[in-house]
Parts: C-alpha cells; structure tokens; sequence
C-alpha cells in the first residue's frame, strides 16, 4: 500500500535585498542632509540636498517618501553615531571622567545642538525605531554619567538631562553665524561647562536635576 507523498510548502520568498549602489545613495543623501540641516535648517529645499549629494531629484523621492521622513532618517542617523561614540569612549579611556569628556566633545562634532530641534518639532515621536535610538543613546550617556559618578569624579546634583540641554545649547548655532566659524568657541565653552561638573562640587546648583523624563515632560 503506498503513502501519499507529503505535501511540499513552498518556501516564503524573501524581499530582495537592496543595492550596492542604492544604498551608497541613500547614504549620501543622509550625509548631505545632515550638512545642509545644520548650515541652513530643516526646510532647505530638496533640490539643494540632491545637488550636494550628487544625485538626481527623483533619487531622493525614491528613498525618501517626503521632507519628514528624510528628517527622520538623519536624526536616527545622527542619534546611532552619536550613541557609538559614547560606547567608544567608556571602552577607550580607563578614567570615567575621560571617558564622560571625551563623548561630549564628540557628540557636539556630531553638531547635535543644531538637530535637536527637529526631535521634537517636524516627525512623529512614537515611531518604534526612533523610540529605541533615543533608548539607547539615554542608556549610554546614563552608564558614562554614573561610572564617573561612582569613581568620584562627577559630582552628584547633576543627571543626564543637565548634561544633554548644555550640550544642546553650547552647541547650537547662533542665528547667521556660520558653523564653521564657532567651533573654535564651541569646544572651549565644552570644556569650561565640563570643568563645572567635576567633584568635588564648587558650588551648590540651585532647584533640582534635570532628568530625560523631565526634558520630554516639557
């Protein structure tokens, strides 16, 4: 007596992959983004991005459904580097406070005080990768912040929403000043907020530290 054969399931088929060349596309448009965003703001138009970028008009708008979701794009991007630089510094530098100053001066080359506002202003913030992006980067400026801490070196009325709005604000362009010029200023100005945060304390800091919760309660 003979046994039906097992039915076959055909394998789901899988999405193809991507291009070389259309992700080096995307890639570039991102990087150039990023640089017309900090040197002219959110609404620079399109065509001007595609130009620096080296591609055609429509190149973007196959990437890019539109300008949110380009913003988008370049504030997750900037928000994974940002996050890599400090998980290189708290595996770099054996002194924690090192380790802390080191990821500062890194994040404002980043020119995150430029981006912040496109956080909270031009995209939807419950999207799930944006959500765990700023998960993330919360989780290593946190650990780099309580190492010091714990080492002795930081003093204890700061919390990392103290650190992120310096940050922020030290490293935001001045209204018509080109950001080339500032960074001179930028990295100095760094350092003097960083030698404020040192222990022991110099001084009492009036109300209390500022928390990642308090900055998106308000």
């Amino acid at each position: 007596m003979q046994t039906a054969a097992a039915p076959v399931t055909a394998e789901p088929r899988r999405a193809p992959r991507p291009r070389a060349d259309a992700l080096r596309n995307r890639e570039r448009i991102i990087a150039a983004a990023r640089e017309m965003f900090v040197e002219f703001g959110a609404e620079v138009p399109l065509d001007e991005i595609a130009r620096r970028a080296g591609v055609g008009n429509a190149t973007i708008y196959r990437h890019f459904a539109d300008r949110t979701e380009l913003i988008t794009s370049v504030v997750l991007s900037v928000m994974d580097r940002v996050s890599a630089r400090a998980e290189a510094a708290a595996a770099e530098e054996a002194d924690p406070f090192d380790a802390l100053r080191c990821f500062v001066h890194a994040a404002a080359d980043e020119r995150i005080g430029a981006l912040c506002p496109m956080l909270s202003d031009t995209f939807d913030q419950d999207r799930a990768e944006l959500n765990e992006a700023r998960a993330r980067l919360e989780r290593d400026v946190e650990g780099l912040m309580r190492r010091a801490r714990a080492a002795g070196r930081l003093r204890t009325d700061v919390a990392v929403g103290d650190l992120m709005v310096a940050l922020s604000q030290l490293t935001r362009p001045l209204p018509g000043t080109p950001c080339p010029n500032i960074d001179q200023f930028v990295h100095r100005h760094l350092q003097l907020f960083l030698d404020g945060l040192q222990a022991p304390a110099r001084s009492e800091l009036p109300g209390s530290a500022a928390t990642l919760a308090d900055l998106r309660r308000g």
